[in-house]
């Protein structure tokens, strides 16, 4: 009797003693045994430390604003496993996934995999049937030893470079960046986000032959007007600024359109116009309001994002205070995450995330993680739900709410606010 999605995802999570096990042996082994070629016509994989989601986001849009088949891989999800397969713009089915994960068990032949090794095998198998013009892989940690790497991407794009996860990829952003770098192909375009990316990835780019295509150096972005600039030698684009408010979204999107003008397609300036305008993402500054208060949902988990969350709470300040739900797992770097928004924030709400994963920790541990930061003496509830829902009691009309820390943050939040 055939297994229902939720049964299967039972299932998945319990096949491999860890959660990661980076490597691309296996993977690839059970690729080979299940005959995989080509997700799509052009493949386009995005890595970096933020931004992927995003990234993903405008790239998908724009393309499928042309008028072009798009199929996207992207995790982790916030309310449902479909949202990290989409095809044509629409999540995939439970009986999609489910004959994907049943074709891979027929041929796994006694090899282990971990949760994401499945996902991206399912979703490589499903893209192959679904006769894409342009697959677009989010990279899931890393980049040179995960899952996604077994397939040769015609462009690849590294977002950002910052420090995170690592115990998997290193103390700094040189060995960070190494192991990033490893999506890249030989004579195939790289394109990079960062305004000065780590050495190992430009070295990387030499070695191989990879063309290196930079922000700041190859293509530029600006503010104009009500709109924004996309530029490059021979080529000017003025365009809509996108529904993600974030600062750093405009540096997305300036990314993204580097990499679909990498591949030999053709895109009309009206269709990367639409694409940057509707490109959505849930979880990336989105907002609520509840009794006069604005309510503001990011997934920001790392240092990095978190000085992205606070350079947009500096140019877009409410009316009165800044209250904060934050609930963290418990490998990141909490303090510097506090540090980050402590400036711009009046009262901490914090949240334990026990119940998600082995990472997934109390409130008191989170608290003694905190050490003497400003957070370290916030109000301290049980989960998220507890947290919100005591954050918008003490805060007035004019106030401001964020929530943050994870994605398993903000999809409790979701839910609280009954938008899941």
């Amino acid at each position: 009797m055939s297994r229902t999605l939720a049964e299967w995802l039972t299932y998945i999570e319990r096949q491999h003693p860890k959660s990661i096990d980076m490597g691309l042996e296996r993977v690839r082994d059970v690729a080979t045994r299940l005959g995989l070629g080509r997700p799509a016509a052009h493949v386009v994989t995005v890595g970096g430390t933020n931004g992927k989601g995003s990234t993903v986001a405008f790239i998908e849009t724009i393309a499928r604003e042309a008028g072009l088949r798009v199929g996207a891989y992207t995790s982790p999800h916030l309310l449902a496993y479909n949202e990290r397969v989409r095809i044509d713009g629409e999540d995939v089915g439970d009986a999609a996934l489910v004959e994907a994960f049943e074709a891979i068990e027929a041929s796994r032949a006694g090899v282990t995999l971990t949760y994401f090794e499945y996902g991206t095998l399912a979703a490589l198998w499903l893209f192959e049937r679904a006769a894409l013009d342009i697959a677009v892989l989010e990279v899931g940690l890393g980049g040179r030893l995960d899952a996604t790497n077994i397939v040769d991407a015609d462009v690849a794009v590294i977002t950002t470079v910052d420090i995170d996860h690592q115990e998997y990829l290193g103390p700094d952003r040189e060995a960070i960046g190494f192991e990033k770098a490893g999506i890249a192909r030989a004579w195939k375009p790289l394109v990079l986000g960062d305004d000065d990316p780590p050495s190992s990835v430009l070295r990387r780019a030499y070695a191989i032959g990879a063309s290196a295509v930079r922000i700041g150096c190859d293509f530029f972005f600006d503010a104009a007007g009500d709109g924004w600039r996309w530029r490059e030698v021979g080529c000017e684009f003025e365009l809509p600024l996108p529904q993600l408010q974030a600062p750093a979204q405009l540096r997305n999107a300036a990314v993204a359109l580097a990499a679909l003008r990498s591949l030999d397609i053709e895109l009309p300036e009206s269709a990367i116009a639409r694409g940057v305008a509707h490109a959505q993402v849930r979880g990336r500054l989105q907002r609520f309001e509840r009794d006069g208060v604005d309510v503001v949902l990011d997934v920001a988990h790392n240092p990095q994002a978190a000085r992205q969350l606070a350079d947009w709470l500096e140019r877009s300040p409410p009316v009165g205070e800044v209250h904060a739900v934050f609930a963290a797992l418990a490998d990141k770097d909490v303090q510097a995450i506090v540090e980050a928004l402590a400036p711009h924030v009046a009262h901490w709400h914090l949240a334990g995330l026990e119940g998600h994963g082995p990472r997934g920790t109390g409130v008191d541990a989170l608290a003694e993680r905190l050490g003497a930061t400003p957070a370290c003496n916030g109000t301290r509830h049980v989960d998220v739900a507890a947290a919100l829902s005591g954050s918008l009691a003490a805060a007035r009309p004019g106030d401001r709410v964020i929530v943050f820390g994870s994605f398993h943050t903000v999809a409790d939040a979701l839910v609280q606010l009954g938008a899941g």
